[in-house]
């Protein structure tokens, strides 16, 4: 694999525990090493990037920031957010490196820079859990897989809208 940047997307859920991430992944050489470093040098107020660990003292492989889109609000957005939110990433980052969806350099040669959507909202630790956990797993591999292809950007750009706005035809 030579590519130098490697991004995805992956949206799971439903109302307020739904999880959206955006990933970046490649070399630390290259323009993910320089997001990842630029991130972690100049957090701004509400948003303080973070390294992801399995658990205390145990980040993951390859290094990965996370970035979070929601200014925390609160105890248990704040919970949602530097727990379960992160050790769903941990655990899609890590399957992704020992299964081998990462090739073998991303071990110590990559980093990784995610950007979930926590929504202040939230009200089960559990299914923000497993949402992050399966939208990262959905960015990972659209990003390796450098999804989606042209024809089905067409072919969507027929159902346009998000959860938050559906256009009126």
């Amino acid at each position: 694999m030579n590519k130098v940047m490697y991004i995805g997307e992956g949206f799971v859920g439903n109302g307020v525990n739904a999880a959206h991430i955006n990933i970046i992944l490649g070399p630390r050489n290259g323009p993910v090493g320089q997001a990842f470093v630029n991130s972690l040098a100049m957090p701004r107020q509400g948003h303080c990037p973070f390294m992801v660990i399995i658990k205390e003292g145990v980040p993951v492989k390859p290094a990965t920031l996370y970035a979070n889109k929601a200014e925390i609000t609160g105890e248990l957005h704040g919970n949602a957010t530097w727990g379960a939110s992160q050790a769903g990433i941990a655990k899609a980052i890590t399957e992704a490196l020992l299964s081998g969806v990462l090739p073998k350099e991303a071990e110590d040669e990559w980093c990784v820079v995610v950007a979930p959507w926590v929504n202040p909202s939230c009200d089960n630790l559990d299914e923000i859990f497993d949402n992050n956990y399966k939208a990262c797993q959905t960015a990972i591999a659209a990003a390796m897989a450098f999804l989606p292809i042209k024809q089905d950007v067409a072919l969507a750009l027929n159902e346009l809208g998000n959860p938050f706005y559906q256009p009126k035809s």
